[in-house]
C-alpha cells in the first residue's frame, strides 16, 4: 500500500499578531514571519498562516476588509508571490471574503502550490455563533455566510484535509479528508482565551485520535489591546494523540515533522481504519 504522505515534511505554523486595523502591515508582518521561518529551517515546505491574519478579528469589520478572491487582490497577491518564491505549501490562514455575484461575505482560506498557484480554498462551514455564560457572546453569522463543503487539498505531498476554527468541533470534516486519503487536518483558528483553555488541545488530539492523522492548529498570538484576546498555543499533534509542538501565547514560529511512517506504524497497531462498521453506522465521507 502506497504511503498516504510521500515523505518527511517539515512543517512550520507562524503566530503572530497581525489582526490590527492596517490590513497592509498585517501583510507585510505575515510575509516577514513566512520569509524567516523558511530561512530558519530551510527544509520547511508547509507553512500555516493563523485565522483571519490580516483583518481584525471583529463581526463589525469583517465587511470591510474582504476581497474578492482574484489573482490582483492584496492577499491573493502577497501569498501567491511567497508560495512562489519560497518553493512551500502555503496555508493561508483565513481572510474575509466578498464574494460579488451575492454579496455575501465568507472566512476563507487560500491555499498555494510551491509554483504560487491557488490549489483550494475552503469557506468556515460552521460560524462561531456562541453565548456562554458568564464568559463570551460571538455571532459571525451576523456578518458571515457559512461554506458549502468540506475541503480535502491534494499537494505534491499528498493530501491534507482543511478546516477554519469552529470547523473543529465538527469531527464530520476531518473523518471525511481522513477517508479521502488525508495524512493531516489544518485549522487556522483563534480560539480564545474562555474556550482555548476548555478544549483547544483536547479537540486537536482528538481529530488526530479519531482519524490517526496529523493535526496542526494555527492561531494569532494574544493581543490585549485587541476587543478579542486569542488563544494562541498553536499546535501539532502527531496520530497517536501526542502534542510534538505548541507554541505560547505570544509571536512564535513553531516547527515539525510529520513522518509517513508514523502513520502506517499506529495504524497498523490500531488497525481502526480497518474495522469500521458501515453496516451499523453511515460512512459520511461516501
Amino acid at each position: 500500500m502506497s504511503k498516504i504522505l510521500s515523505q518527511k515534511l517539515k512543517v512550520a505554523l507562524i503566530q503572530f499578531i497581525g489582526s490590527t486595523a492596517d490590513k497592509s502591515a498585517n501583510l507585510q508582518k505575515a510575509a516577514a514571519l513566512v520569509e524567516k521561518a523558511v530561512k530558519d529551517q530551510p527544509e520547511t515546505k508547509l507553512v500555516v498562516l493563523p485565522e483571519c491574519f490580516n483583518s481584525p478579528y471583529a463581526t463589525d469589520k469583517f465587511r470591510e476588509y474582504a476581497e474578492v478572491i482574484e489573482e490582483d487582490s492584496p492577499s491573493y497577491k502577497v501569498l501567491s508571490n511567497l508560495a512562489s518564491k519560497l518553493k512551500i505549501i502555503l496555508v493561508g490562514g483565513s481572510i474575509p471574503e466578498l464574494e460579488p455575484k451575492t454579496n455575501k461575505i465568507y472566512n476563507t482560506s487560500m491555499v498555494f502550490d510551491q509554483n504560487g498557484a491557488l490549489i483550494a480554498t475552503h469557506r468556515k462551514a460552521h460560524l462561531f455563533d456562541i453565548d456562554i455564560p458568564n464568559g463570551i457572546t460571538f455571532k459571525e453569522s451576523d456578518s458571515l455566510t457559512g461554506g458549502e463543503k468540506a475541503t480535502t487539498v491534494e499537494t505534491s505531498y499528498g493530501k491534507f484535509g482543511l478546516g477554519i476554527c469552529y470547523d473543529m468541533r465538527f469531527p464530520e470534516l476531518a473523518m471525511i479528508s481522513a477517508r479521502q486519503g488525508s495524512f493531516a487536518m489544518i485549522y487556522p483558528g483563534a480560539f480564545n482565551t474562555v474556550t482555548g483553555p476548555l478544549h483547544w488541545s483536547l479537540l486537536a488530539r482528538s481529530r488526530a485520535i479519531d482519524n490517526q492523522v496529523y493535526t496542526l492548529l494555527c492561531s494569532p498570538a494574544r493581543n490585549m489591546n485587541s476587543d478579542y484576546h486569542a488563544y494562541g498555543h498553536s499546535m501539532v499533534v502527531n496520530p497517536r494523540g501526542d502534542v510534538i509542538a505548541e507554541a505560547g501565547e505570544g509571536e512564535e514560529i513553531i516547527y515539525a515533522e510529520l513522518d509517513p511512517e508514523e502513520i502506517e506504524t499506529f495504524r497498523q497497531g490500531i488497525p481502526i481504519t480497518k474495522q469500521r462498521r458501515f453496516d451499523i453506522y453511515k460512512d459520511v465521507s461516501k
